[in-house]
């Protein structure tokens, strides 16, 4: 295991700092350009970067990964957040449909949960059997040793969060109709079998946490302190350079033809209710 960082799943709260975070939306704006010379760099330099959030259910994932991807290309910024596995999929070689995702060169790829699944979710629910969870730790070193001896950069974090601020998140989705989209079954369980997971995690964390593919531990109880620390540590993990821009000349709109006419087809427009 890594030395440098001993926090655990359930040792680490996620508990909040005292200060709020000052500036959020100028900290975040500064964090959009930055992320926009990241794309121009991969774009340029043709770079492979994997990055893999996994964590508590409610802890953020999703919100970090918003914030990464909102003023950026989809076809840089790839998000895989992949469903059960289907019959055909559950036949196949564990790692096989994560594989399919992997970035080209010129991609990041954000993984919103990844193939740790089968050390968290499918271990504590019974989906796989202990034997099958205990051979994914001992394998998936190697997994990812081969991901970033190709080259690729491999970031990893594990977003954590206290008890009570998970409580307090999940019972705000229940009542919240905007939000309840975002309540699953899965949730629930989670919620009651917090200690369940607790274990699942540290051992995963332990097992997996390599010189070459660390886990990063980002304490999520303070959503904008959580994606300003992520995010900044990302960037600052990639030794990407700012690329020049090459200012277009737009040059002069054609003339409208003499003999051109709008034609006549009576188009529905939307109606204006601003």
């Amino acid at each position: 295991m890594n030395k440098k960082r001993e926090e655990t799943a359930s040792s680490h709260s996620g508990a909040k700092s005292g200060a709020k975070v000052q500036d959020y939306d100028k900290q975040m704006d500064k964090l959009h350009i930055e992320l926009a010379h990241l794309q121009a760099w991969v774009k340029k330099s043709g770079t492979r970067i994997v990055i893999i959030f996994e964590g508590r259910d409610a802890a953020g994932k999703g919100g970090v990964i918003k914030r990464i991807t909102e003023r950026v290309s989809p076809r840089v910024f790839r998000v895989a957040a992949l469903p059960a596995p289907s019959d055909r999929e559950k036949t196949q070689m564990y790692m096989q449909r994560y594989i399919a995702h992997l970035p080209a060169g010129g991609e990041i790829v954000i993984f919103d949960r990844s193939w740790y699944n089968r050390a968290g979710v499918d271990r504590v629910m019974g989906f796989c059997s202990e034997k099958k969870a205990r051979r994914f730790l001992e394998l998936v070193p190697r997994f990812e040793a081969a991901i970033v001896e190709s080259g690729t950069i491999l970031l990893k974090y594990f977003m954590t969060v206290s008890e009570d601020e998970q409580e307090r998140r999940f019972r705000r989705r229940i009542d919240d109709p905007v939000r309840q989209w975002k309540l699953s079954p899965m949730d629930i369980e989670s919620y009651r079998k917090w200690w369940d997971y607790s274990r699942a995690y540290d051992e995963m964390l332990r097992a997996t946490d390599t010189d070459y593919a660390p886990w990063w531990i980002v304490p999520s109880d303070d959503k904008k302190r959580a994606r300003i620390n992520c995010i900044s540590h990302m960037l600052n993990s990639i030794p990407y350079e700012k690329v020049k821009f090459d200012t277009p000349d737009l040059g002069k709109r054609q003339k409208r033809p003499d003999d051109y006419e709008p034609d006549k087809v009576p188009l529905k427009i939307v109606p204006d209710v601003a």
